[in-house]
């Protein structure tokens, strides 16, 4: 069964988690994954503190402006990506970007650009991701001089 949580969903979770993170209450394993992206973005610590106002922020979106919520959700999915290695490939693939960069932090921001192509092309041109151009792409950011 495909979980799909709304939108909503996602800003609850994730303000939760940094809620439970400052008190020091226990996480469960997801949660300690996403505490640890949580805690490499400082600058997001004020949005996910406030859980009302993010749900509030959902309708009133700037466009120029980072969204946390999609950011840090990027983050989980390569995440989870790597650690079942799917597409095929894209354990490697972020493992070599990340010692040519020496950070993952920064390896999975180079691999979202990636991530964010393949869905973007993916939905323009109706059809499934392309897991072998989204593996490419990263490659092609580990390999860079």
């Amino acid at each position: 069964m495909l979980i799909q949580p709304s939108q909503a969903d996602v800003r609850r979770f994730f303000c939760g988690v940094y809620a439970k993170s400052k008190t020091s209450a226990p996480l469960e394993p997801m949660e300690m994954l996403v505490s640890q992206w949580i805690e490499e973005h400082p600058e997001y610590h004020a949005e996910l503190a406030d859980v009302e106002a993010a749900l509030a922020a959902m309708h009133t979106a700037d466009p120029n402006r980072e969204n946390p919520f999609l950011h840090l959700s990027m983050h989980l999915s390569i995440s989870e990506q790597c650690s079942i290695d799917q597409p095929r490939g894209i354990r490697q693939a972020v493992e070599l970007l990340t010692h040519r960069l020496n950070s993952l932090h920064e390896a999975h921001h180079q691999t979202m650009e990636c991530l964010g192509r393949m869905v973007q092309e993916s939905q323009r041109a109706g059809r499934m991701p392309d897991g072998a151009a989204y593996i490419d792409c990263v490659q092609r950011h580990a390999t860079r001089d």
